[in-house]
């Protein structure tokens, strides 16, 4: 029974990881011995974060737009370069945008829906072939998308594009198990609650809204980079190898007392 979150030897992608959420589960990868390519769309950001990173590991930083299959295709075709297989990918890049409903835009629809979730898919779809390279019946590879408890609760927020997006990313995923377990990749999905990042900046800065949120968490605090990087090793390890199709709640009992 040891060694059960051993990732040591892996190799990783981390969508979205230069800040955020992204950055906190590609410091634990790294930490615990995978090789981890990290991937975003501001550039500037995205070598800052691998400067960061690359002190506690083997990071890569390859610039991408994933909102579009151009972007995608050419990320996939660049890892390849330097990859013949991929043991984990973690599909974390996403956006939200917040608009009253009247007045809720075409462009905060499309936008959201082409990052959280066609991204999400056609980047599952076009590293198929190196996932397959790496997985194994008794040590699958591994996919990790990362919904929301906003995808599974209403939020109360004006964020309709993301609520609905995250709502498929977890229906997604169960549907990717199912149809990927047969060659030895292993789909599940994070639905995170409050965590220090770009998309919750506006509560952390904001006394009052923090209080707030706090108050709805039973924990009776946000999330830290432990809590979702242990997530994350968890589905990315042999103790997670009979978990297929499904969505863990890193949340602090919110959704538990929603």
């Amino acid at each position: 029974m040891k060694n059960l979150f051993d990732v040591s030897g892996k190799v990783a992608v981390v969508s979205g990881g230069s800040s955020g959420i992204g950055f906190m589960m590609a410091q634990g990868l790294l930490e615990n011995g995978a090789k981890v390519y990290i991937t975003a769309r501001k550039v500037a950001r995205l070598e800052e974060a691998q400067k960061e990173l690359s002190a506690y590991g083997d990071c890569v930083a390859i610039p991408s737009d994933l909102s579009n299959l151009e972007g995608i295709e050419g990320f996939v075709a660049e890892l390849s370069k330097h990859e013949d297989k991929l043991d984990i990918l973690i599909n974390n890049a996403g956006a939200v945008w917040s608009a009253p409903i009247d007045d809720f835009p075409e462009a905060g629809w499309d936008k959201i829906m082409d990052i959280n979730v066609k991204g999400l898919f056609f980047m599952t779809q076009k590293c198929l072939p190196l996932l397959k390279a790496a997985g194994s019946k008794e040590d699958p590879a591994r996919v990790i998308n990362i919904a929301s408890i906003n995808g599974i609760r209403n939020s109360g927020m004006t964020t309709y594009s993301y609520t609905a997006s995250k709502s498929a990313v977890v229906n997604l995923t169960t549907h990717l198990a199912t149809d990927l377990v047969d060659r030895n990749i292993l789909v599940n999905a994070i639905a995170p609650g409050y965590f220090p990042s770009q998309m919750t900046k506006a509560i952390v800065e904001n006394d009052a809204m923090t209080q707030y949120a706090l108050s709805k968490i039973p924990c009776g605090r946000m999330g830290s980079p432990e809590d979702i990087a242990g997530t994350a090793l968890y589905l990315s390890s042999r103790a997670s190898a009979f978990v297929c199709g499904h969505t863990i709640v890193v949340d602090g009992g919110q959704i538990a007392t929603a």
